[in-house]
C-alpha cells in the first residue's frame, strides 16, 4: 500500500496544469509595488488590458505605481471586469488616486481600517484580495515585505502565484 506524501512542488505543478488546462475566465489579481518605472507601469497595463480582453475578472488595490496601471489598463478594456479593493477609505487614498479611482464602478472601501497604518492596512487589503481570486501575479522588490509575504500567503492558500522581480 502507497502512502500519499504532501509534495508543494507536485501541488504547483499540478496546479499550473489546470491554470493552462482552463478555458474559462479567471479571478486574478495584480498587485505590486507603488515605485515603479514608467516603462513597467506601461507593461503591466498592457497586461491588464489583455487580460480584461480575455474576459478575466481583475482585482487589484487603489495605489499609484502597479496598482494604478493595473486599473488603467484593465478600464480600457472593460471596466465591468475590474474590482478595486482599497486598504481604508477613499477619502484616506492621494489625491492624484482618487481622481482614478472615482471612475471605479466595483470599488470596496475598507473605512473600518482608517485607524490602522497603512502598512497593517494594506496587509489586510491584500488578504481579502487574496481570498477572492484564482491567481496572484505581483510585482515586487527583493525588499518589499509586504508583497512577498502576500505571496506566501497566496501560496499557503494553494494559489497559482507569478512574481515579478524590479530588482
Amino acid at each position: 500500500m502507497t502512502q500519499s506524501v504532501d509534495n508543494p512542488q507536485l501541488d504547483t505543478l499540478t496546479q499550473e496544469l489546470a491554470a493552462i488546462q482552463q478555458t474559462g475566465s479567471k479571478r486574478i489579481a495584480l498587485l505590486g509595488s507603488r515605485h515603479v518605472p514608467i516603462t513597467h507601469q506601461q507593461l503591466i497595463e498592457m497586461m491588464s488590458y489583455a487580460l480584461v480582453l480575455g474576459g478575466n475578472r481583475i482585482m487589484t488595490s487603489g495605489a499609484a505605481g502597479t496598482n494604478s496601471a493595473v486599473i488603467k489598463g484593465a478600464m480600457r478594456g472593460d471596466p465591468n471586469l475590474l474590482t478595486v479593493i482599497l486598504p481604508q477609505s477613499l477619502e484616506r487614498q492621494p489625491q492624484e488616486s482618487k481622481e482614478q479611482l472615482q471612475q471605479v464602478i466595483h470599488l470596496v472601501e475598507n473605512p473600518e481600517q482608517d485607524r490602522l497604518s497603512l502598512a497593517e492596512a494594506s496587509a489586510n487589503c491584500n488578504s481579502e484580495i487574496i481570498s477572492r481570486c484564482q491567481q496572484l501575479i505581483c510585482f515586487a522588490f527583493h525588499h518589499s515585505h509586504t508583497l512577498l509575504k502576500t505571496c506566501e500567503n497566496a501560496e499557503e492558500q494553494r494559489k497559482l502565484v507569478t512574481l515579478f522581480y524590479f530588482d
